[in-house]
């Protein structure tokens, strides 16, 4: 399930438990991880870049949130005024701007963040399943 950082200071653990090493620090609230495995209070995470390491259940936040294609550079991706592709574009995103998910429906995703709202293709984000529905 995908989940999102609760604080702007993140550490990643190598293990589940405060006596692993930390691997890297997160630095920005509000990122999407995919929580693939849970031991105790520990959750394993995967970013967008695929990395994986633990973090304390704490730090984590069911606030949902998506990255605009973090896979492709220096693309935009159009925001719609409604879920259909004939919609006017009301936006165009830069590859890896952060953004609040208010809802999906399967195919498309109404998205707030710094400056704008409006609809995105699923597929054109990381942080929701592309068939999910979010409330």
């Amino acid at each position: 399930r995908f989940v999102s950082l609760k604080s702007s200071r993140v550490n990643v653990r190598v293990g589940p438990g405060e006596d692993y090493k930390v691997a890297w620090v997160f630095t920005r609230p509000e990122l999407p991880v995919e929580i693939i495995q849970e031991f105790d209070n520990w959750r394993r995470i995967r970013d967008s870049d695929g990395s994986v390491g633990w973090v304390f259940h704490s730090l984590l936040s069911g606030k949902r949130t998506a990255v605009v294609t973090p896979w492709t550079q220096g693309e935009t991706r159009p925001i719609r005024a409604k879920a259909s592709a004939d919609s006017e574009v009301t936006a165009y995103l830069q590859a890896g701007v952060l953004a609040t998910i208010d809802r999906c429906d399967g195919g498309w995703c109404r998205l707030t963040g710094d400056g704008f709202r409006g609809w995105i293709q699923q597929e054109q984000l990381w942080g929701v399943y592309s068939d999910e529905k979010v409330e």
